[in-house]
């Protein structure tokens, strides 16, 4: 792979869905995607972008690069702390806030579907929420690993840090020694195919209480960034929650929302609408 292949396939990819590669990352783009080269029997890269452009497949390509070059990694019960603020501290003030009895969370680059599965059951779980209406939405970029999370069957690795008692709470064994969500949990998950830089489908989304984005932002360029981080303050409401991974922060990409420092953990929130009107307005006295 050349530098003008690498900075062309590199740019088309970073245009459809936002993940960006670093000159650094040359060598991994070429291995990772010689096998598509050899596989679509091209001479080149120089043909694989020519066909990543115009072949009528291109649409199915990208879902495949996407694929090859994420690692979607994740499993139930991730980062506890964050877990442990989100039940104990962010669904009992929502109980208190909320006049409609509904709820809204959105599973952003849900991957194979452990984290918004995860949500459920600790929705579940703090049987805070018996007679509201709860709406959990899934969402990635990646058909092949929704359909992993549709049909909800998990083994080794999903389970690292889960304790038995959510095995069997929230499980039935099948077929292949997987265990399976159970009823109780799926009913309250649904997954959709999301590109988080797609304004126009994201405006079809409904308002969300709390957006988990975990360990995704970190593919993106700085740009890209703020282009979903947008898309995210857009559809939270008033003092809802933006929740990401430990190692991603909103440090040079906005100021719109505010850090909050809970007992068991810190997040980002967006203001309450009477708080930056107040705020607006002590500005402009000042």
């Amino acid at each position: 792979m050349s530098e003008v292949e690498f900075y062309a396939i590199r740019d088309f990819i970073n245009g459809q869905c936002g993940l960006y590669f670093e000159i650094s990352s040359k060598y991994l783009l070429e291995k990772r995607l010689s096998r598509r080269v050899h596989e679509h029997q091209l001479n080149s890269f120089r043909e694989y972008h020519y066909y990543l452009l115009y072949d009528k497949d291109k649409a199915e390509e990208l879902n495949r690069i996407v694929d090859i070059l994420t690692t979607n990694e994740t499993y139930f019960l991730r980062e506890e702390y964050q877990l442990k603020a989100f039940k104990d501290e962010i669904l009992p003030e929502l109980t208190e806030k909320k006049n409609d009895k509904t709820i809204r969370i959105w599973s952003a680059g849900c991957s194979t579907g452990e984290e918004p599965y995860t949500i459920a059951m600790l929705l579940i779980e703090s049987r805070l929420f018996n007679n509201w209406k709860v709406e959990v939405i899934g969402s990635d970029i990646s058909q092949r690993v929704l359909q992993v999370a549709r049909r909800g069957g998990y083994a080794g690795s999903s389970f690292r840090v889960m304790p038995d008692f959510y095995k069997d709470r929230f499980f039935y064994k099948g077929e292949e020694g997987r265990l399976y969500i159970n009823d109780e949990v799926k009913e309250k998950v649904t997954f959709g195919k999301l590109n988080l830089l797609d304004s126009q489908k994201i405006n079809l989304i409904p308002e969300m209480d709390i957006i988990f984005c975990r360990n995704v932002i970190i593919y993106f360029d700085i740009e890209t960034k703020k282009k979903v981080i947008e898309n995210f303050y857009r559809k939270l409401s008033d003092g809802g929650y933006l929740l990401l991974g430990h190692s991603e922060s909103l440090m040079n990409i906005t100021t719109s929302f505010k850090l909050k420092h809970l007992k068991n953990d810190m997040v980002y929130q967006k203001p309450e609408l009477t708080a930056y009107a107040d705020h607006t307005v002590k500005e402009a006295v000042e």
